[in-house]
């Protein structure tokens, strides 16, 4: 969907900086670790251990990574060279602990976290006991299913690495189809924020808009919000701020005041983002010249009156 220019083809490593042959662990069998261990597989490495706790995560293991046994995390640092950690953020600092603190780590081990958050600071303890860290994050929304290796090839990844370790880092990035994009150790929570913004909000918004497109008494919202948000997106990657339409864009604050009444009315729940989102929009519209001073102070007082309003929440039996 991008059509910026398309980026220099990237040299293959070096045979020297090729990652050897290796036998590749998952730490926490969730919907991205099994699909970076596929992805390793087809480029020649070898799954030996997964971790898995639910039921769900046992079948995504079985899915992808078949005939590789279930055991618990020691055992697929015993048994693994690479060992991907695809734990929640949160969980992941208590895990490195737990596994140096249990002897777990072996020296000259390659330890891989997939957190976005996280740059290599987070592996320290497994580092101290000799282990290898590698910080390899996804730019990449996951399903948990055969189709996440399929869209490996192009993927960005945020790459975070010790100096020594940064062409081995990029080789296995490249050997899953990806392509890796150097974040430095202190701006991985500004990235990983960045990110969140664009495809996690993403997500809530199109699907409050599917809501109100079927209380509008549209049959196939997806149908009509698909051209749509993919000619927004499209002209938002290639263009920017000069791509923002619409009537907060224009200064039109009877039509937004109106978008208020009708979304306090029947669906209460989304009035408090459409003021964040109409206002964050306006100042940017303002600040490239796209909305004109003279129609962004009336705009602007709609916004500031419904935000009281919106802070109060929905009365009565939508509270």
């Amino acid at each position: 969907m991008n059509a910026s220019a398309a980026p220099e083809p990237r040299p293959e490593p070096r045979p020297e900086d090729r990652p050897a042959r290796l036998t590749v662990g998952v730490v926490g069998a969730g919907r991205v670790g099994p699909a970076l261990a596929a992805s390793l597989q087809l480029a020649g490495h070898r799954p030996v251990a997964v971790s898995a706790v639910s039921d769900r995560s046992r079948r995504r293991a079985a899915e992808l990574l078949p005939d590789v046994p279930v055991v618990e995390p020691a055992r697929v640092l015993a048994l693994a060279d690479l060992v991907l950690l695809t734990v929640p953020d949160d969980a992941l600092p208590g895990l490195v602990e737990g596994l140096a603190d249990t002897g777990a780590v072996r020296p000259g081990q390659l330890l891989v976290h997939t957190s976005g958050r996280y740059g290599v600071r987070v592996l320290d303890p497994a580092r101290r006991a000799g282990a290898l860290p590698l910080a390899l994050h996804p730019a990449m929304t996951f399903t948990g299913t055969a189709v996440d290796v399929q869209r490996l090839a192009g993927c960005s990844f945020g790459v975070t690495a010790p100096e020594e370790l940064r062409l081995a880092a990029e080789a296995l990035v490249i050997e899953m189809g990806g392509e890796p994009e150097w974040i430095a150790e202190d701006a991985r929570p500004l990235y990983h924020a960045a990110l969140a913004l664009g495809a996690n909000h993403l997500v809530t918004l199109v699907a409050q808009s599917m809501e109100l497109l079927r209380k509008a008494g549209v049959a196939a919202p997806d149908r009509m919000l698909g051209p749509l948000l993919g000619a927004a997106l499209d002209n938002a990657l290639r263009s920017g701020d000069a791509a923002l339409t619409g009537p907060v864009a224009r200064g039109d604050a009877g039509t937004v005041a109106a978008h208020v009444a009708e979304l306090r009315k029947h669906a209460p729940g989304t009035v408090a983002g459409y003021l964040a989102m109409a206002r964050t929009t306006a100042d940017r519209a303002l600040a490239h010249g796209l909305l004109k001073p003279e129609l962004a102070e009336d705009l602007l007082g709609v916004l500031a009156a419904d935000s009281t309003t919106a802070a109060d929440g929905p009365r009565g039996e939508d509270r």
